[in-house]
């Protein structure tokens, strides 16, 4: 299972002294080094993590592969076009959430989600769509012609009790199927740490894992390049 390790919160840091460093840039080179099989963004409409120029020195120097999240809006459209991230993934946006607050609203969006990915997958570059872990929002993605879905685990992270672990676990796992039945690509993403993910390396059907918020908070305390080297470590161990 591979990690693609989401870079915002060092531009969240970075922004709060209205400073240079700490550099998402710079980070998202020594993440790389240390493994990380892409790196992640999310150019939200009010700019409060990264910055258009964050997104354009990004380009320059991910080596890997480049995930662009963000809303589907016309400007955000163009900007990709523009820039040619590897990989767009479609998340819902609300200006006053901390994070971004469950799957995008793929029943309700349908009609003109079809004609919003064709231009983008045009200019070569995949489109993933973030969505909860449910067969109805998998059949639509697929029919809208998404190379890539990525499953919400946020209602994952929050389960506290063997049982509801259990059962989110096996919702993942089913839509996961359901989704590679369909030809599509998966990968996971939000609320994911070094405590939970562990139970995620037997979900063959999940390729790889999108972390953010945990892994830069470790790296505060013992350094980029160790916290992606810990969090690989445990991918790459199987769990029975």
């Amino acid at each position: 299972m591979r990690l693609a390790v989401n870079v915002d919160h060092i531009a969240t840091l970075r922004n709060a002294r209205n400073e240079q460093q700490p550099d998402p840039v710079t980070a998202a080179s020594i993440a790389e080094l240390s493994g990380a099989s892409g790196i992640v963004c999310h150019l939200r409409e009010d700019r409060r993590h990264i910055k258009d120029r964050d997104l354009e020195r990004l380009r320059e120097a991910v080596t890997t592969r480049l995930d662009l999240e963000m809303a589907m809006t016309d400007e955000m459209q163009a900007i990709a076009i523009r820039t040619k991230p590897e990989l767009v993934t479609l998340v819902p946006e609300k200006r006053q959430e901390l994070t971004t607050e469950g799957g995008f609203d793929i029943i309700r969006h349908f009609d003109s989600l079809c004609s919003y990915i064709k231009p983008i997958q045009e200019a070569g570059i995949e489109v993933s769509i973030f969505i909860e872990p449910e067969k109805e929002a998998i059949d639509r993605a697929s029919e809208a012609g998404a190379d890539i879905v990525e499953l919400h685990t946020g209602p994952y992270s929050l389960k506290t009790g063997p049982n509801e672990i259990r059962n989110e676990l096996q919702r993942i796992r089913t839509a996961a199927a359901h989704a590679r039945n369909h030809g599509m690509r998966v990968v996971a993403g939000h609320g994911l740490n070094y405590t939970n993910i562990a139970p995620f390396t037997t979900i063959t059907e999940i390729e790889e894992v999108s972390i953010g918020h945990a892994l830069i908070a470790r790296a505060a305390i013992v350094g980029i390049e160790t916290a992606v080297r810990d969090m690989i470590r445990i991918l790459n161990t199987t769990t029975s």
